[in-house]
């Protein structure tokens, strides 16, 4: 058997991020001790990636709703009007808190701006705030420094969860409460499995792009907390909602590197190789289209010519504008032999966010007592079927605060957690067939993309359900004979996600948003969620 100590703290997150962070400072804030659990170093995730900025209304000439409006018409009708309102009412005071922690937002141009604000796709005016184009990474830093001063907050990284403790861990009998108690997690260094207990649990893990063979994620994006989430009872809702990003970097040595929604709306243009100038053959919008309209452009000038890549134009705006508002992605391009002032930019669409996920109320709470879920691993309501660009790292700091807020107050009719069995390994034994592990990856991410990704087809959604029912079979025994591993837990809960991912997509049987499929071009009436039940799985 392996195993270690227990740590019990009043609440664990399970995520060091914005959101996570977010709700950890505002409960330590409260004088509630908080365990932040992060798989690897705490900037690891998609938090310090995020280049664009955060989508708020602080501009005189902006209103409430128009932002509103902007948010629904990019989630083609499956918004939840309400909670849309909820998060761009909140949006200013969320921008104001992280410029009191020390985020050094760039500066307005006049007396009468006090933060100089761009535009993105989608967006009908200027009402991105940011840092420069690497504002995930100011705000990331920004709420570590101020996380790592406060007591009450330890943050443990290195630790992948595994699944959620709840009533049925518990030692003895006649216990029968159904809820969330805290987590089994491995410990990346020692090899061993401990049990983290809390009154609640938060789930901030983030999404799962990394299901598709390209991403614009880093490594960790495998979608546990859904999975988890999943497999504790928890609905899940609108997982075939993936976005793909229209613009991530084409490079044989670099895979992953995002090229900013924000160039083109400072007026980067698509072009073919040629030159030709592609998205009025697509929308009026042109460049400034919603995301998943540029995605499915390029896919298809792509495939219409047989491309590998299309271009993205700056050459003709002024260097030193282009080396003022992007230094990040300039240096970064330069290392790698492309000038952005004199050359176009070669670029694909890459699978870039989740807009499905846990199913929670404005509150952040799960289907399970205890469970709560913010950020992207939830279906908030916000994003309805695409995701309008910038609400993402607006949504983890409203949710943040607002599941932090839930949980004081419920805190002291929450019970403490009982007494949990330590995790059994005794039937197990280390396993020597990891390339069982890395092939499985390799398969389940080029399916996913050849069959479920940008455009899609019943056929090729029924060949992919076809193939991840053989794989879960296969993880599931690996799983059941073999110590757990990093690179099992996170295979584990990509087989899960896809397998959520390709039953939303089968179910949905119309064209909306981020869903696209040749057999079902049109719209349904009226819009409705798609929503998976945990008693029907399998």
């Amino acid at each position: 058997m392996s195993y270690e100590d227990a740590i019990e703290v009043d609440v664990i997150v399970v995520g060091s991020g914005a959101a996570g962070l977010t709700a950890a400072l505002n409960l330590a804030a409260a004088g509630r001790s908080v365990l932040v659990l992060s798989k690897g170093d705490i900037s690891a995730g998609s938090t310090s990636w995020a280049q664009g900025g955060i989508a708020a209304v602080l501009d005189e000439g902006d209103t409430y709703e128009s932002h509103i409006e902007d948010t629904m018409v990019a989630g083609a009708g499956l918004n939840n009007r309400r909670t849309v309102e909820f998060v761009v009412e909140q949006a200013a005071i969320a921008i104001d808190r992280l410029a009191r922690l020390g985020v050094p937002f760039n500066p307005g141009e006049t007396v009468s701006e006090r933060w100089h604000l761009t535009r993105e796709g989608g967006h009908s005016v200027r009402r991105i705030v940011h840092v420069d184009d690497a504002t995930g990474w100011a705000v990331q830093k920004t709420l570590e420094r101020a996380a790592l001063q406060k007591p009450d907050i330890r943050i443990l990284p290195g630790h992948v969860a595994i699944d959620i403790i709840t009533e049925r861990h518990a030692e003895g009998v006649g216990f029968a409460e159904r809820r969330a108690m805290g987590l089994y997690a491995l410990n990346r260094e020692s090899g061993h499995v401990r049990r983290l207990l809390g009154r609640a649990v938060v789930l901030a893990t983030g999404g799962a792009s990394r299901v598709y063979r390209f991403s614009t994620n880093p490594d960790g994006s495998t979608g546990d907390g859904i999975a988890m989430a999943w497999r504790a009872g928890c609905r899940v809702s609108n997982m075939e909602f993936n976005q793909f990003h229209p613009t991530c970097l084409y490079h044989p040595q670099v895979k992953n590197f995002l090229i900013s929604e924000a160039l083109r709306g400072e007026g980067g243009i698509l072009r073919l190789p040629d030159g030709t100038a592609f998205m009025a053959n697509h929308d009026s919008r042109l460049e400034l289209a919603p995301r998943d309209i540029v995605a499915r452009a390029i896919d298809a000038e792509m495939k219409r010519a047989g491309l590998a890549h299309v271009l993205l134009d700056m050459t003709h705006l002024e260097p030193r504008f282009i080396e003022q508002h992007f230094p990040t992605i300039v240096k970064r391009l330069r290392e790698l032999g492309i000038d952005p002032v004199t050359q176009p930019i070669p670029v694909v669409p890459a699978a870039h966010y989740s807009c499905g996920g846990v199913l929670i109320d404005k509150h952040g709470r799960t289907d399970l007592p205890g469970l709560y879920a913010i950020g992207e691993v939830t279906q908030s309501g916000l994003h309805g079927a695409n995701r309008l660009a910038s609400n993402s790292l607006l949504e983890c700091l409203v949710f943040g605060a607002s599941a932090a807020d839930d949980i004081i107050a419920r805190f002291d009719e929450t019970p403490e957690p009982v007494a949990v069995r330590p995790w059994d390994e005794s039937r197990v034994t280390s396993s020597d067939e990891e390339v069982v592990v890395s092939h499985n990856w390799d398969e389940l991410r080029r399916f996913m993309w050849d069959y479920v990704g940008i455009v899609r087809t019943d056929r090729r959604l029924e060949r992919a359900a076809h193939r991840i029912a053989l794989l879960r079979q296969e993880i599931a025994e690996y799983y059941s004979e073999f110590r757990v591993t990093p690179d099992l837990l996170e295979l584990r809960n990509l087989v899960e996600v896809a397998d959520l991912i390709v039953r939303s997509a089968r179910e949905r049987k119309e064209s909306r948003g981020l869903h696209f499929t040749t057999d079902y071009p049109g719209l349904s009436d009226p819009p409705r969620d798609t929503i998976l039940y945990p008693g029907l799985a399998g």
